[in-house]
């Protein structure tokens, strides 16, 4: 999953005059991602301790992390609720790590600076979250899914949905394009966690509502406060239906492995 990083600026910003640096990828808005290079470097080193647990090489499928911490069903009812969390920042091979990460790198870089760290990590939280929920109902209760692409689904819904509520229709169509190839091969390869992915996506549109929502005036004086609490909300509500509507473990069946949450 790529995205070619373009500026995307707060109406509030419109006016105010801010240093562009231009590039062989375009026109960037000015600002930092902190929080971007802080999730990839989460991963990146979950992934290490994966492969200094597992089979060795660039596969972790082997990795006991992966099965300790990896999102299972049965396990999540059973009070292993931080799966939910850990099993996005865990990945099955160095491939599945890069394009995730490939793509949160684009993506953080255009929605980070557009509408600040604390309302992009908590969009990031509660696609994760949401796409948790959509693994837990849509998989076997023993199948192991692991990776970040369901909070990427949900920062690619919530970047397609502020741009057009920001009236830039160019770069909403780029971002839909995209987000349309990567969801008809969710639904043709194999393996892929299809719950993760739109659960994901479902979470990031919400919150890029409601951001879209707070700067049209739709959520009173307290915006902001408005955002925050919605974007909590999506996010425990999320994990409260994933832990109780998880299906306890019943049997003695070994669990497939699935990519992409």
């Amino acid at each position: 999953m790529t995205a070619t990083p373009v500026g995307m600026r707060c109406p509030e910003c419109s006016q105010e005059k801010t240093r562009v640096v231009t590039g062989a990828t375009g026109g960037m808005a000015a600002g930092g991602s902190p929080a971007t290079f802080v999730l990839i470097g989460i991963s990146v080193l979950a992934y290490l301790a994966e492969t200094a647990t597992g089979a060795g090489g660039f596969s972790s499928t082997g990795s006991s992390v992966v099965s300790d911490y990896g999102l299972v069903g049965a396990s999540v009812a059973d009070g292993e609720w931080y799966r939910l969390v850990t099993s996005s920042f865990l990945h099955v091979g160095i491939m599945h790590l890069a394009f995730n990460m490939i793509a949160l790198y684009f993506l953080g870089r255009i929605l980070e600076p557009s509408i600040g760290t604390v309302r992009f990590v908590m969009v990031y939280f509660a696609s994760m979250l949401a796409g948790s929920l959509g693994a837990v109902l849509l998989s076997s209760n023993l199948v192991v899914t692991v990776g970040a692409s369901g909070a990427v689904f949900g920062i690619f819904g919530a970047t397609f949905i502020i741009a057009r509520g920001r009236g830039m229709n160019h770069i909403a169509g780029q971002i839909g394009l995209i987000l349309g190839i990567n969801l008809l091969l969710t639904f043709t390869i194999s393996g892929i966690s299809i719950g993760g992915h739109l659960g994901g996506l479902i979470g990031g549109l919400l919150c890029g509502l409601l951001v879209i929502a707070g700067e049209r005036g739709r959520l009173g004086p307290s915006a902001r406060l408005i955002e925050y609490g919605g974007m909590i909300a999506i996010g425990a509500v999320s994990a409260l239906l994933a832990v109780a509507l998880a299906e306890p473990f019943t049997g003695v069946v070994v669990g497939a492995l699935t990519l992409g949450l």
